[in-house]
């Protein structure tokens, strides 16, 4: 349950403001959704509030503050003007309410489980997990008395399975990071609504330009902002997005925590206060196998049309011939892709899952999130096109001393330059 926050900052447009009746365009909400023109100073550039707390007009001022009768901010634990405007344009991007920032991605997840689970309840998620995901679903909620079931595929029947009176929601990643699979989003928030719970979805990878969940059904969307949403990677954050469309008062035995009296602030009830606001290589053969929904024979082609617009992300994952070793030799090799576990940046990153974000989980558990000891998930930067095929052709060589040297994949080269094509349109 997100509460609505305005920041007293200027004038904060929204999607609708500057053409009554017509949503302005995702690339124009980024730039200018949430804030205008700073009222004191008039100025364009957002501010940053370096300050802990905020002054009261008046006792009946702060009280009303307090009570959450009137909107502004008391202390920048709770809320910040600046946060306010991120948090209000990236709500815009998704088509929600209201939104949360937090500190990373995880803190955004954990939050959002913490918010509609306790003690004694679960949690239904797919299987294909980022590895940090997987570690506090199986790990850190189940030590807070909150159970998470893993189905055993990304279907919804393999979801609806696992759900019981104790589920209070079902998880997926919109395009699981590192497996490349595209969630069902429609079809799994027809399951969870079925059963009366929220469809949670980690947006992550596909970001609002590709894909909103909450168009699709989904009911709280989480991201982290560290990723594709920060693009430089150099700042870390988390965010929490209420569609405001989940029905929390109907389903009130499952959800006591918003239809009960909060004792903490003065017996206020959630739901009556705030309403429903509530909340590469393909025919290489130094590859043994490609993921990438972009691909015509890609089992998830067809719900990257139906989702992304046709429009495939730069994530792809695909598999080295040798397996863990030669996965290995590759991922040292590289000299252009940076290696490490984050993902879009504007620079190519190369990840060994195995060895690095999924090597706590079981070799089982690893299967079911999709990722093998040779599994390498590329994030695909903004350099020339035959800098980044040559990086990679080269690598391939280091892993491979079996095979001969051959010039970059022309699955791979579809890929790339299909993509650079589509970042200058």
């Amino acid at each position: 349950m997100l509460r609505r926050r305005r920041a007293s900052t200027g004038r904060h447009l929204t999607s609708r403001d500057e053409r009554p009746g017509e949503p302005m365009k995702r690339e124009t909400i980024a730039i200018h959704s949430g804030y205008d023109v700073e009222p004191t100073t008039k100025a364009v550039a957002v501010p940053i509030y370096q300050t802990v707390a905020y002054a009261f007009d008046s006792a009946e001022h702060g009280a009303a503050l307090f009570n959450l009768e009137a909107e502004g901010h008391r202390y920048s634990r709770i809320s910040n003007p600046t946060n306010a405007v991120l948090e209000r344009r990236v709500a815009a991007l998704e088509g929600g309410l209201e939104a949360l920032s937090v500190s990373s991605g995880q803190a955004a997840l954990n939050y959002a489980a913490l918010n509609v689970a306790e003690l004694g309840s679960n949690i239904v998620s797919v299987p294909q997990l980022y590895g940090t995901t997987h570690t506090l679903f199986a790990h850190v909620l189940p030590g807070q008395g909150i159970n998470v079931r893993f189905a055993e595929t990304d279907t919804p029947a393999a979801v609806e399975k696992l759900i019981d009176e104790r589920t209070r929601a079902v998880f997926c990643e919109s395009i699981g990071n590192p497996a490349g699979n595209i969630c069902d989003i429609e079809a799994l928030a027809e399951v969870a609504h079925r059963h009366g719970v929220p469809l949670i979805v980690d947006n992550t990878v596909a970001t609002p330009i590709l894909l909103r969940p909450i168009d699709h059904g989904a009911d709280i969307v989480v991201h982290s902002l560290t990723k594709f949403m920060g693009g430089h990677g150099t700042t870390m954050g988390g965010i929490i997005v209420d569609s405001g469309k989940f029905p929390w008062k109907k389903h009130a035995q499952r959800f006591p925590m918003f239809n009960r009296p909060d004792a903490s602030y003065h017996g206020l009830v959630y739901v009556d206060h705030f309403g429903e606001a509530a909340y590469i290589v393909r025919d290489d053969p130094r590859v043994d196998w490609v993921r990438y929904a972009g691909f015509p024979d890609s089992p998830y082609h067809a719900l990257a049309q139906k989702y992304l617009g046709g429009r495939a992300c730069s994530l792809l994952t695909f598999g080295v011939k040798g397996g863990f070793a030669a996965g290995h030799r590759f991922y040292d090799a590289l000299r252009l892709f940076k290696r490490l576990v984050n993902m879009g940046d504007a620079k190519s990153l190369a990840c060994h899952p195995a060895s690095t974000t999924h090597r706590q989980m079981s070799a089982e558990e690893q299967r079911k999130a999709g990722v093998g000891p040779e599994v390498i998930r590329l994030s695909i930067g903004i350099e020339h096109i035959d800098d980044i095929i040559a990086d990679l052709d080269q690598a391939l060589d280091a892993g491979q001393s079996t095979h001969r040297r051959m010039t970059a994949a022309d699955w791979f080269r579809s890929f790339a330059r299909k993509r650079h094509a589509g970042s200058r349109r």
